[in-house]
């Protein structure tokens, strides 16, 4: 059956049948990506991106946060800094009860 037929039965259009996609691979720049994820633990998409800028990569930052997320990055959400002593603080004695004897 030709090409026009079939997609004709199938109602399907022949340039969706043909479509070639023009990007390029993403595998360095995700290589990329890891790396810099790994050296600097701290840094999350927006800080990778602009390390990337400055290597000589032409991405945006929608681009960088597409692929972070792929590849199962994000970073941890911080505790707001009323929890941190608390977060440290050692665990409390048991109370115990004093009984007061009436003289």
């Amino acid at each position: 059956m030709s090409e026009r037929r079939g997609c004709a039965a199938l109602r399907f259009h022949r340039s969706s049948q043909r479509y070639r996609s023009s990007r390029d691979d993403q595998a360095p720049l995700r290589l990329r990506i890891r790396e810099i994820a790994a050296v600097r633990v701290r840094y999350g998409y927006p800080r990778i991106h602009i390390l990337l800028r400055r290597e000589g990569w032409a991405v945006n930052r929608k681009r960088v946060y597409r692929l972070y997320r792929l590849e199962g990055m994000s970073l941890r959400c911080k505790r707001p800094r009323r929890h941190v002593t608390a977060a440290r603080r050692l665990e409390r004695e048991v109370a115990t009860m004093l009984i007061a004897t009436e003289i």
